[in-house]
């Protein structure tokens, strides 16, 4: 299942317009300056970009810049290592929802996966769904980072904490994404739905977990000196 905001498009026949709403121009980087940032917001404005991937402190601002545009806010918690506090990612996404965040992108504790500390990894995964509330959470698996088993844990434990999309990994530097990948990603999405709609409590009712079939189209971006995500 997908976001009912993500556009549903044929990739190999899409026009620029179509293409350009299914891509989240990013830029984040710790040299990001209030002028770079308006070039940002501008070629957001100019192409009509899907949304604006912005670092935490710029969502606020971003927001109110984008308020009458079509065009979405998102920002992530925790980028780029994932060892934030529990407490400290929830309060994260709690502060992006209340400055206009409308995507969150997560990094996990993958240390926790590593060392078998599943109710950890859960825990912190589930700290901010709970605290985005109505905004869709996107987690980031770095799935290079992890064997067959740990990859199988990873999708289920993050379906169990109500995230709405499984992305492969964060960008580049930690591996691109293969065919192997995504397929991995749609089987181990199903298997756990059918579960659910067979009636196993993998989440709260409350959650409302939704996942989607595929990756968002969200591709890693070219070098660029201005962004280092």
């Amino acid at each position: 299942m997908g976001n009912e905001n993500a556009p549903q498009t044929n990739h190999e026949s899409a026009d620029p317009t179509s293409l350009a709403s299914r891509i989240q121009h990013t830029l984040i980087s710790n040299a990001l300056t209030a002028s770079l940032w308006e070039a940002h917001i501008a070629e957001c404005l100019k192409y009509k970009f899907h949304a604006a991937m912005i670092p935490p402190a710029w969502v606020k601002k971003t927001s109110e810049a984008l308020r009458h545009t079509s065009i979405r806010v998102a920002s992530f918690v925790d980028f780029p290592y994932g060892t934030m506090t529990s407490a400290g990612k929830a309060f994260e996404a709690s502060q992006l929802v209340s400055n206009g965040a409308v995507e969150i992108d997560l990094m996990p504790n993958v240390g926790f996966l590593l060392s078998g500390m599943e109710a950890e990894y859960l825990r912190d995964i589930r700290g901010v769904v709970e605290a985005a509330g109505e905004i869709p959470v996107k987690i980031m698996l770095e799935l290079p980072l992890l064997n067959s088993r740990q990859r199988e844990r990873a999708v289920a434990l993050s379906v169990e904490a109500g995230v709405a999309y499984l992305k492969n990994a964060s960008g580049g530097a930690v591996g691109v994404a293969t065919p192997e990948d995504i397929r991995f990603l749609r089987r181990v999405a199903r298997q756990v739905q059918d579960l659910l709609q067979a009636g196993a409590d993998l989440v709260g009712t409350s959650s409302g977990v939704r996942i989607m079939q595929e990756l968002t189209n969200e591709p890693v971006p070219a070098p660029d000196s201005r962004s280092s995500y």
